[in-house]
């Protein structure tokens, strides 16, 4: 939790609304806002990137690595007088926008983090907790000239937060390259409703004193934070009360309670934060700045608003007598006085030491000659206050060897939580060492006998539906946004998601006895013979429509073992929704549609493809707990395109019998012959969903359908086989 310069909700410089320019009027979902949004879907595709053959995961590994980290050295005490340096020093600035940059993570969807560089972009370029990281990242846009593509911006920005910790003497644990850019805003992270910014926390909690009421997949307490408020709950200092939202919040970007205190700690070892001036003379921020801004917020035109003059979160002041050193002296501060509250110059809650002597007391951030009054902030008196935090303060405060290594860990992992696993980690300075929030898979045998696999698989007599739904189980769990989960691993039977009720326990184990001594007597991975048992099913089921096909498969998957296998982090990944499989965990009042959405938008697939895979798997007879609900068809166990034909069928008609269930009722006799979920009747109902379906219905479109079924299936197969991607 660096430098929180995070907005308070009194004397803070931030202005409501200023951030985010509005859609036009004329915009389809402005008019029928309740119609089914398809861009999460397509927002990143080739008209957006301006570098569509760039291989950047090839790039990198070009690039000059001690060269560029020399440079970012030399920029850590070069101060420019647009943007001086604190201390003569941009190690805080650079920390911070680093921090901030991978601090949006949060376990529940894996969404945010670092690994897009989406800090360049609405809304994340214009939050309040995000106030003058512009200036960070023009300080660095010589460096990004001359390196070009040969590094990304999302690596840059993190790797300049790891130079500004070396530079100032802590020794990393490591870094890795690999982060891909994006080239405009993300569609598809939910912020919170809120139409605000920094609104009362008690909008996205049910009841604000009871911090894990806190609404999911949030895990900041307010619109436009990265983390908690660093003044207290709602702006009222209550340390006590803050240490439990720190903890929650902590928690829900995948961090315990060491972890916490570390980077909690260690963040305000250096750098200061910015709240001596007046607020209301800053300008809005990026977005909505006017155009001779070029891309600056939160300028002051009205008076001196750089260096000591600084306005940024209204917090003002250094935790330590040596802002720009990597030592002790944070602890030292915190433990070694009373402190008491007062406020910023800029109106913001604080806290000050009682009694300061003046050794202890952080030079001024231009003029070294004068000293200044060190701070902390509500949080940071969490550590000192809270029964928890204390003794692994108390711990840290006696053993700086300690708190160096646990923080330097606890930095890798923030800074590298949403990269996924191991295998995608490029460079010289990569950990080798498997650590269990990797999610760790030992890599599986490639020389598999698959003929006679298949031919095994076919004579089980396991059904279609039981194949494909297993291997579909297994690989679903997929997330594109922190590369968590799919069938890689084969952690399907593995507490917790063996236990899972979306894996239907009782059938899942039914199948698994029966493929993993198949797995055992041809020495191949649970994890092949599972996504092996989901190809053969589609292959008799496409030749049974008249299409035989073969699915491509690549060996190589691994076997995760329970001792390598966090539960707990695990949960998170637990389905409460799979359209795909007409599932819906009772209770879940979120609309279906949306959440076939989210989940497709996780594997990674356009429109089209989820079109295809949920007309597949209707008549392929893979429903969760066998439902007919979705299947339009007399041919269950056929790859047939009757999924598509019945929904366009005008011989019917659809009425609803429930809040999630629908009847499909023959026009001419008024009898009922199917029964449909809103995830089966969207893709009649949305027109761009229909106008798909509609090319799957026709004559020629059956053979179509196969072969695009296969490919969507192979995909969401192996989406996590980053050995097979280029």
């Amino acid at each position: 939790m660096h430098t929180p310069d995070r907005t308070a909700t009194s004397g803070c410089p931030f202005h409501p609304g200023s951030a985010v320019t509005q859609q036009p009027h004329q915009q389809p979902t402005a008019w029928w806002p309740n119609a089914l949004n398809l861009d999460i879907l397509h927002q990143h595709d080739t008209k957006t990137n301006p570098l569509p053959g760039l291989r950047y995961r090839e790039a990198v590994r070009q690039l000059d690595v001690e060269g560029l980290k020399a440079d970012l050295r030399r920029l850590m005490t070069d101060s420019q007088p647009w943007w001086p340096a604190d201390y003569g020093h941009y190690g805080g600035l650079f920390i911070r926008m680093a921090w901030h940059a991978a601090g949006s993570y949060r376990v529940a969807d894996g969404r945010g983090g670092a690994n897009t560089g989406n800090q360049r972009f609405a809304p994340l370029n214009s939050w309040p907790d995000n106030a003058n990281l512009d200036k960070a990242r023009r300080l660095l846009w010589p460096i990004k000239k001359k390196y070009g593509n040969r590094i990304s911006w999302a690596d840059l920005m993190i790797l300049a937060g790891n130079v500004a910790y070396e530079s100032m003497g802590l020794k990393t644990y490591g870094f890795a390259f690999g982060r891909e850019d994006i080239w405009h805003p993300e569609k598809d992270v939910y912020w919170g409703a809120e139409t605000e910014w920094l609104a009362p926390s008690d909008a996205r909690y049910d009841d604000v004193e009871k911090a894990d009421t806190l609404a999911n997949p949030l895990a900041a307490v307010q619109m436009g934070l990265i983390y908690v408020n660093p003044e207290g709950v709602n702006g009222q200092p209550d340390p006590l009360k803050t240490a439990r939202h720190v903890r929650e919040t902590f928690a829900r970007m995948g961090m315990d309670d060491e972890e916490t205190v570390a980077l909690t700690a260690g963040g305000h070892t250096v750098g200061k934060a910015h709240g001596n001036g007046s607020a209301a003379n800053l300008g809005p921020a990026p977005e909505a700045a006017p155009i001779e801004e070029q891309g600056l917020g939160w300028m002051n035109h009205t008076t001196r608003g750089i260096g000591r003059d600084t306005v940024t979160s209204g917090i003002e002041g250094a935790w330590t007598p040596h802002p720009t050193q990597w030592d002790n002296g944070y602890f030292e501060l915190l433990f070694g006085y009373e402190w008491e509250l007062t406020k910023s110059p800029a109106g913001a809650w604080q806290w000050q030491p009682v009694g300061i002597r003046p050794e202890h007391m952080p030079p001024d951030p231009e003029d070294p000659s004068r000293r200044t009054m060190p701070i902390m902030t509500d949080a940071d008196m969490a550590l000192k206050m809270d029964p928890i935090y204390r003794p692994i303060a108390e711990r840290f405060w006696k053993d700086h060897a300690a708190f160096s290594a646990a923080f330097a860990r606890a930095w890798f992992k923030l800074t590298h939580r949403d990269m996924g696993p191991r295998t995608r980690y490029i460079g010289p300075e990569a950990p080798t060492e498997d650590l269990l929030w990797q999610d760790p898979v030992p890599p599986g045998p490639t020389e598999i006998d698959v003929g006679a696999i298949k031919a095994r698989i076919r004579a089980s007599g396991l059904t279609v539906g039981e194949l494909v739904a297993t291997a579909w189980d297994s690989a679903r769990t997929f997330r594109g946004s922190d590369f968590r989960g799919g069938a890689n691993g084969a952690r399907i039977r593995l507490d917790p998601q063996r236990g899972w009720e979306a894996n239907e326990p009782e059938r899942l184990q039914r199948v698994l006895a029966v493929l993993e001594p198949i797995a055992a007597q041809y020495r191949a991975s649970v994890a092949d013979v599972i996504v092996l048992g989901g190809n053969v099913g589609i292959e008799m089921a496409a030749e049974a429509a008249g299409y035989p096909v073969e699915v491509p498969f690549a060996a190589g998957r691994g076997d995760a073992t329970q001792a390598w296998t966090d539960v707990a982090s695990f949960r998170w990944l637990e389905p409460v929704a799979d359209g795909f499989r007409n599932y819906l965990r009772a209770g879940i009042t979120a609309a279906p549609e949306e959440l076939l959405l989210d989940r497709a938008q996780l594997l990674g697939l356009t429109a089209v493809e989820m079109t295809a895979l949920v007309g597949g798997l209707r008549v392929l007879g893979a429903n969760h707990g066998g439902s007919r609900d979705g299947v339009f068809t007399q041919r269950v166990g056929v790859l047939s395109n009757d999924f598509c034909v019945t929904l366009t069928d005008m011989a019917y008609r659809w009425q609803p019998v429930g809040r999630n269930r629908y009847e499909i009722v023959e026009r001419a006799s008024g009898a009922v012959r199917y029964t449909a979920t809103r995830v089966d009747l969207v893709f009649g109902s949305n027109a761009i969903l229909r106008a798909y379906a509609e090319v799957y219905a026709q004559d020629d479109g059956r053979e179509k359908f196969v072969r695009d079924f296969v490919a969507a299936w192979v995909k969401v197969m192996n989406a996590d086989r980053y050995d097979l991607r280029p």
